[in-house]
């Protein structure tokens, strides 16, 4: 079975902008869900920060989403109403340190 993948993107909405940044990040998560490319998580920190967390499935399921027309056009309206602070494509797990 293939190791999930996780991205994280943080980011902010544009003034004027939440609601419906918030929508379309709803429209993604359900493309994201009812396709099983992956499963994805929103937080908000108290400076008003949103993370978006999303483990894919395989490296397979990121590629075939990254060329989903449905994604593409929901990516593409986000690109009008957030500003993205950091990304982190692909990070990995680490074991814990064992104790000495």
């Amino acid at each position: 079975m293939a190791q999930e993948i996780l991205s994280i993107a943080i980011w902010e909405p544009l003034p004027e902008h939440e609601i419906v940044a918030l929508e379309t990040f709803n429209e993604l998560t359900s493309i994201v869900t009812r396709k099983g490319y992956a499963r994805d998580l929103l937080y908000r920190d108290r400076d008003h920060h949103y993370v978006f967390l999303r483990y894919w499935k395989s490296e397979e399921t990121r590629r075939s989403a990254q060329e989903d027309p449905e994604m593409l056009r929901c990516w593409a309206k986000l690109g009008n109403e957030i500003q993205i602070v950091k990304v982190y494509e692909t990070l990995n797990e680490v074991a814990a340190a064992k104790a000495l």
